[in-house]
């Protein structure tokens, strides 16, 4: 991963990073050092155990702490506690370098884009589990033909502008929020960009909540379906 750094003309600040998380300190302890100074750090502890917001602080992080279970609740909260014009989203598991995000954020920040999201491309074998990559592979497929959706991942590395997204109202607080978060986005017009963001394994002493099973999978893709229909 790179070290610490901004991106061209992108400010110190210039973006609020909204990192969801459930019991994610052995991560954050790694992560929160190497991002870039472009962002401030939001961790949304969504109901840990293992010290995750104590170590957010510790690092410089601001905390928020929401109770109602679920990676939209974790979302919403997040963006509701951001105060800079440009909000990113990422999974706060170490499975994405945030320095990744600066040209995503660069996209919005000019105008090309109303929202930038990441496509990921696994750094090697074993690290998207085949379960989770044939639902997502279905969900994108479904969506291309209904609404004609471009992208080709429906992950969970995004950036946006903050009142764009309060005002396109996703609704859901489970699993499925990233999923109406685009069918909403496309319906509305949004002006997408794609980016390739490399997917490494999850820092040791992490557990996906999603693809670490094919339970966690099916789960999933329920809150997903449920989305849609």
């Amino acid at each position: 991963m790179t070290p610490p750094s901004s991106s061209g003309d992108l400010p110190a600040g210039a973006c609020d990073l909204v990192l969801p998380c459930r019991d994610e300190a052995a991560a954050l302890r790694h992560l929160l050092p190497i991002v870039p100074d472009t962002f401030s750090v939001v961790v949304v502890d969504n109901g840990s155990r293992d010290g995750t917001a104590d170590v957010a602080r510790s690092l410089g992080a601001r905390v928020v702490v929401e109770s109602t279970p679920g990676y939209g609740a974790a979302c919403h909260a997040g963006l509701l506690a951001a105060t800079a014009d440009l909000v990113a989203f990422m999974d706060g598991d170490g499975s994405f370098d945030p320095a990744a995000l600066l040209p995503l954020v660069e996209d919005v920040r000019s105008g090309r884009a109303d929202m930038a999201v990441g496509r990921r491309r696994p750094v090697g074998r074993g690290v998207w589990p085949w379960h989770a990559r044939a639902g997502n592979a279905l969900v994108v497929a479904w969506l291309r033909r209904r609404i004609g959706m471009q992208m080709h991942d429906i992950g969970a590395v995004r950036v946006v502008g903050r009142t764009a997204l309060l005002d396109l109202g996703v609704e859901d607080r489970r699993f499925g929020y990233p999923v109406e978060l685009v069918d909403r986005a496309v319906r509305a017009r949004w002006r997408i960009t794609e980016h390739d963001v490399a997917y490494h394994p999850r820092a040791e002493g992490t557990r996906s909540k999603v693809s670490g099973s094919v339970r966690g999978t099916v789960r999933t893709a329920r809150d997903f379906w449920r989305v849609l229909s």
